[in-house]
């Protein structure tokens, strides 16, 4: 499997005001660039909470959502970034 790139990363938004959908993205691969556990929250377009997950230190996860679903974290060193994966 191959990595596709859809955006540049950026620092997650910390609370619903800054939540972003990451460019319409619909996989987001989260980073957490410190060394400190952080939750992070999936919400609806209007701030209803879908889940949320902690990330540990130094982790990467990947977020599946809908193109319009927001997401946020903790604390801005968790990153953000649109992708896809291909073969």
């Amino acid at each position: 499997m191959k990595l596709k790139l859809k955006g540049t990363e950026v620092a997650s938004g910390t609370d619903t005001a800054g939540a972003s959908n990451v460019g319409s993205a619909t996989l987001v691969r989260v980073t957490n660039s410190g060394s400190t556990a952080r939750l992070v929250t999936l919400e609806e377009s209007d701030g209803t909470d879908i889940g949320t997950f902690t990330l540990s230190g130094g982790a990467t996860e990947y977020v599946d959502k809908a193109a319009t679903d927001k997401i946020f974290a903790a604390h801005a060193e968790v990153k953000l970034v649109s992708v896809a994966f291909y073969s």
